[in-house]
């Protein structure tokens, strides 16, 4: 086993510039990195927008109380609401009780209908 020490010590000059060189290498790197992540993040991004609006366009609307629209921007239907004997001011009332007492918020409750029931 051959060991061989070597006393040679870079000159300063030697010594800064391979720091540089180094430090250039590091950040040349992680500024790739961050166009990579950049890149891929507004892929994503456009990806999912892409798949929000095609679904949309294929929904039929759903009888929503005014109270319960949504801005243009987040519009979602999960279906329709059929209203039997109520009108839509105290359906949307009665859709926003049920969201109080439940916990649970309207965006994630289905209402199939609503259905008035006569006091005998």
């Amino acid at each position: 086993m051959n060991i061989v020490l070597s006393n040679d010590v870079l000159s300063k000059p030697e010594a800064f510039m391979d720091a540089f060189i180094v430090i250039l290498v590091v950040f040349g790197v992680l500024f790739i990195m961050n166009i990579l992540i950049t890149l891929s993040g507004k892929f994503f991004q456009s990806l999912s927008a892409n798949k929000k609006q095609a679904p949309a366009a294929t929904e039929a609307p759903a009888a929503v109380a005014p109270a319960a629209a949504a801005a243009p921007e987040e519009e979602f239907s999960s279906g329709t609401l059929k209203l039997k004997g109520c009108d839509e001011k105290t359906a949307a009332m009665i859709m926003a009780i049920v969201s109080d007492n439940t916990g649970i918020p309207l965006s994630e409750l289905v209402f199939k209908s609503i259905t008035l029931v006569e006091e005998k």
